[in-house]
């Protein structure tokens, strides 16, 4: 999986450039996450000010497989928060944690608009436990496996439009932290965190824990403005610890919500507005964020369920546990607050000052104190409202996970692709490095030739062969970092010959695909990458001579060149092994 940088000031023309290939996710991790500390692919260390942007998302990582953190970071003093946070390892507090987010542009909730399955995409932390029962993988599975806090999950019933009092929902497992087959036995497509993160007090998790979530859907408008808040310093009855208290370190409240649009951070709303910090100021904590901004830049706040769809703003949020409205009787039903609610200002005349619920956490299918009689309720950590599909490889119309859930697709190998879409690695590799003819005693048995770097290269084949789907995406594992490739397909092989480095087999009428960098050691092309992203045999009709035009049917060879300076043999390049693909209509 390839991750490339997303910077909030150009994020416009970003997104405005890849939309039609797909929605575009982007989240960030917490203080206390392993990862943080460590290199991204950009080779800066991962904080908890970042905001990440995986450039695809892989429901079948390359053997070999890290889920570390290959990702790339947006630095947090874009958001206009101090530097110096950089290098932290996880659980060392700083000022700079990003505790929800969103773009301003999330979809509109409509009084006469059922939320259907797979709308509400949000994430929890490792405590939620999740309702039993339903469909796998969902919260509750993964939570026994340790991997749930680095998932994003999303509802699985169809619900009446809100606001809804408490009633029984499910959710479902949509997005992957590591793309590993956890305990439970499932995986979905994935965004590099480091899983398992079991629950367990303390500073420091053995795993990743995403913290804050927004995605922006193909020919969604965009602009550069980011809306944020920033971590509190409650004391957490599960972590047994305070909070990073990143707000009061920036001498603002954790229940403010902030704006950055080039020039520092902004105070667009005030936590008193959505009905916050009112059992005493600085007591509570916004934990998720979805919002559509009408575009003058102030925050006007709705006094009413739907006051959006009459020219003011949608605020909808959650409330992180210790926070003290929690408990508190909500303005519309009169009823306990929950962390795991989804949240809007208080409505006018209301029964409390005090936001109203407009989703229960219970039909979101997580635990709460008010239903389930548990000590402490589940957590929400960040949501979004989307409309369209983050995955639909098969094209029925429904989210893949939704439809596996629900039967009406197969997924025997569990990797949360349908059927029809993936049955496993695509292709035959060969021209791998053996003894007899590495070029300078740098055999690999399973790989191509080994490098500057210690590894061999390693080509692998994922999605379908179908040239109708177009979704071939090939991966190159195990070079060195910070570097550059390129893949060529060839309409034949060679005996295997010593070329630089490495093992040349690919031969025939050869075909570039574009250079890319080598980031992390990983790097694919294909369908929704960086490279290639619309697809192998789109580019190979709009790019290619005729030889090398995929049509159902043909058969390619595929090898990547790959710079490998200081490699074992004193040459400048290598080579991955080989891949050879058949066709499909």
């Amino acid at each position: 999986m390839q991750l490339r940088p997303l910077s909030l000031v150009s994020s416009a023309l970003f997104f405005a450039s890849t939309a039609a290939a797909q929605s575009q996710f982007t989240f960030s991790i917490d203080w206390q996450s392993a990862s943080m500390g460590l290199p991204s692919s950009s080779g800066v260390p991962m904080t908890d000010g970042d905001l990440y942007h995986p450039s695809t998302l892989s429901a079948m990582p390359a053997p070999g497989f890290v889920p570390a953190p290959t990702i790339s970071l947006d630095h947090a003093v874009d958001l206009g928060l101090p530097v110096g946070c950089v290098g932290r390892g996880p659980g060392v507090p700083c000022a700079i944690e990003v505790d929800a987010f969103s773009r301003g542009t999330d979809h509109q909730f409509g009084p006469s608009l059922p939320i259907q399955r797979g709308d509400l995409l949000f994430s929890v932390d490792e405590f939620a436990a999740g309702r039993p029962g339903g469909p796998l993988p969902n919260v509750r599975s993964e939570f026994a496996a340790g991997d749930s806090s680095a998932d994003a999950f999303g509802n699985l019933n169809t619900l009446p439009p809100g606001p809804l009092p408490p009633m029984p929902g499910r959710n479902i497992g949509m997005i992957d932290g590591d793309g590993a087959f956890s305990a439970s036995g499932f995986t979905y497509p994935s965004i590099g965190l480091k899983e398992p993160n079991l629950p367990a007090p303390g500073p420091i998790d053995m795993g990743d824990n995403q913290d804050a979530m927004d995605v922006v859907e193909p020919g969604t408008a965009t602009t550069s403005a980011v809306y944020f808040s920033l971590d509190g310093g409650m004391f957490d009855g599960r972590e047994g610890i305070p909070n990073s208290n990143a707000a009061a370190a920036n001498g603002v409240g954790a229940a403010d919500i902030f704006v950055q649009s080039g020039a520092g951070m902004t105070l667009w709303a005030g936590a008193p507005s959505l009905g916050l910090d009112l059992v005493a100021p600085l007591t509570d904590d916004i934990d998720a964020l979805i919002l559509w901004e009408n575009g003058n830049g102030v925050a006007d706040v709705s006094s009413g369920p739907f006051g959006w769809q009459n020219g003011r703003d949608m605020i909808i949020f959650s409330v992180r546990r210790g926070s003290a409205v929690i408990g508190r009787p909500d303005s519309l039903f009169g009823i306990p607050i929950e962390e795991g609610d989804l949240l809007i200002p208080p409505v006018a005349g209301g029964a409390s000052p005090f936001p109203a619920i407009f989703i229960p956490a219970e039909a979101l299918g997580l635990l709460t104190v008010r239903t389930h009689g548990v000590a402490l309720g589940d957590d929400l950590d960040a949501a979004d409202h989307i409309r369209g599909d983050l995955f639909d490889c098969d094209g029925d119309g429904r989210e893949d996970a939704i439809a596996i859930a629900l039967g009406f697709v197969p997924d025997t190998d569990r990797n949360g692709v349908p059927d029809g879409c993936s049955s496993g690695p695509v292709g035959t590799p060969f021209c791998f490095c053996p003894m007899i003819a590495a070029p300078c005693g740098n055999d690999s048995p399973t790989s191509g030739c080994i490098n500057g770097a210690g590894t061999g290269a390693l080509l692998t084949g994922s999605g379908t062969s179908s040239v109708a789907l177009d979704n071939l995406v090939l991966t190159t594992s195990g070079m060195p970092t910070g570097s550059f490739a390129m893949t060529v397909m060839g309409t034949g092989t060679t005996p295997p010959a010593i070329l630089a480095n490495g093992l040349r087999c690919v031969g025939g009428w050869m075909h570039r695909f574009p250079p890319y960098s080598t980031a992390g050691g990983t790097a694919s092309i294909g369908r929704g990458t960086p490279n290639v992203s619309m697809g192998l045999v789109a580019y190979s009709s709009s790019s290619f001579a005729p030889s090398g035009h995929i049509t159902a049917g043909s058969t390619f060879h595929f090898q990547t060149f790959y710079r490998d300076l200081g490699g074992p043999c004193g040459a400048m390049f290598n080579l991955s092994n080989a891949l050879t693909v058949n066709f499909t209509l």
